[in-house]
């Protein structure tokens, strides 16, 4: 559900790189163009097909992209928590969305209009800049994971996540402990697995005593042992 917002946007608008140098009154400006999306855990977005009209960040919660085939089976592009935003290419391509976007939690997000985007695009040149990063690192996430896709194995691409989500705190004692934010299902289609390969992965790699998976809780008892398992 859309609503013009009740929380403050600009202080959430301000913390975006995108708009984190803006003077305050250009964020009031596009404070006027944004408006907060309520969605409760399994809620759609949108839909393929859908038109365009600005782009979103998320204040809290999960959102999902993915595609859907024709026969049901669905592929996770990305998934997009606090303080990350989507949806920016296609709105300056004018196109519809070619993705669907699902709510994997309760979510607030903000919705910035394209009207007030490309307002902002004239008036500030460092505003265009920054929009530009932007895509730009969205596209070098695209390209490591279709790079990953191609030249790592399920094997390496789960280890691979795990590392990832690595706390330091929990690194100096030389122990791994990772609750996963979303369905086990969720986050094979994310790394491009069926969820029979992923669940045959983390019994192998408990089996070798890696990990251990009690529930949505993984612990590695020796993160270097893991880090020389991924090769």
């Amino acid at each position: 559900m859309t609503q013009k917002p009740k929380i403050k946007a600009q202080n959430f608008l301000a913390r975006l790189p995108l708009f984190n140098e803006m003077a305050p009154e250009e964020i009031d400006r596009i404070a006027a163009g944004t408006t907060e999306v309520h969605l409760k855990r399994g809620e759609l977005l949108f839909r393929r097909g859908d038109a365009c009209t600005g782009f979103h960040t998320v204040i809290f919660g999960q959102v999902k992209l993915a595609f859907t085939s024709q026969q049901g089976g669905e592929k996770i592009v990305e998934i997009i928590g606090p303080g990350h935003s989507f949806g920016e290419a296609v709105m300056f391509m004018n196109k519809p969305y070619i993705v669907n976007s699902q709510a994997l939690a309760d979510s607030l997000l903000l919705h910035i209009s394209r009207d007030v985007v490309l307002e902002g695009l004239q008036r500030d040149p460092d505003f265009s800049r920054k929009m530009l990063a932007g895509l730009s690192r969205r596209l070098h996430g695209l390209i490591c994971d279709v790079e990953a896709y191609s030249l790592r194995s399920g094997t390496q691409r789960v280890i691979g996540y795990l590392l990832s989500r690595l706390d330091e705190e929990e690194v100096a004692k030389d122990i791994l402990q990772v609750t996963l934010p979303f369905s086990k299902t969720v986050l094979a289609s994310r790394l491009n697995l069926t969820p029979e390969h992923f669940s045959r992965i983390l019994h192998d790699l408990a089996e070798n005593r890696l990990i251990d998976v009690s529930g949505k809780t993984i612990t590695v008892p020796d993160v270097e042992k893991l880090r020389i398992f991924e090769g």
